[in-house]
């Protein structure tokens, strides 16, 4: 994170601008959007065919597969199935990407403040 506008700060004062302009800070940025964005996409177009499907297809959504549960019953309770699996995978992601990262620049922070 050294750039030239870190040159002329004080011990002790972090050149904030000049962090989030980092290479390793906006590599960090890029690194979570490429799972966030795509992630959320997908979930809205699951979540917008399922309300799209209970309004205009109530056929299809009240068809017995089992006894009493309905196709559309089972699409509901995968949405809250979709949302704990897309939970558990980014903490997996930012686990093993992000938090690595983001460690190491607030290492380095740590140690600017400091004046070391």
């Amino acid at each position: 994170m050294t750039d030239k506008n870190t040159a002329t700060t004080p011990a002790g004062v972090v050149d904030y601008i000049a962090v989030e302009n980092s290479e390793t800070f906006r590599g960090l940025k890029r690194t979570h959007r490429s799972f966030v964005f795509p992630m959320a996409a997908l979930f809205l177009v699951w979540y917008f065919a399922y309300v799209l499907l209970a309004g205009w297809a109530p056929d299809f959504m009240g068809q017995r597969v089992w006894g009493d549960i309905t196709v559309g019953l089972l699409l509901g309770l995968g949405q809250f199935v979709t949302t704990f699996a897309i939970t558990m995978g980014y903490v997996a992601f930012a686990n093993r990407r992000l938090d690595p990262v983001a460690q190491r620049i607030r290492e380095q922070l740590e140690r600017e403040e400091a004046g070391r």
